[in-house]
């Protein structure tokens, strides 16, 4: 299962009203990290993809969920279950240190 675009306009929909948890990860195009990450990001979402959903979104040409999250820097990555943000995770890092946060955070969700 490939990573997803969200938009402003989807983020209610795809995001708060998903019935599994989201990872929305926010990135930009002149962003060299996101970059980096966005390859581990589409392998995590096919191993994890039955218990979480990985989202993107372009903070260029979306500006108010990122502004409204107070996103200052990216790559910025939030957790959400349940229309809420319960995990964040600032700067790229290796696949396997996002995946094994990404899974104590899932466990740690239920």
């Amino acid at each position: 299962m490939a990573t997803v675009n969200v938009t402003d306009a989807s983020f209610q929909t795809d995001v708060l009203e998903s019935d599994k948890p989201v990872l929305v990860d926010f990135w930009a195009d002149w962003c060299g990290p996101c970059k980096m990450i966005a390859p581990a990001l589409e392998e995590i979402s096919d191993e994890l993809g039955d218990q979480v959903t990985i989202a993107k979104m372009d903070i260029m040409e979306n500006t108010g969920v990122p502004g409204e999250m107070g996103v200052q820097s990216i790559p910025f990555m939030v957790l959400f279950k349940g229309g809420k943000a319960v995990a964040q995770k600032v700067g790229a890092a290796p696949k396997s240190q996002l995946k094994g946060w990404l899974e104590s955070e899932l466990q740690a969700i239920g």
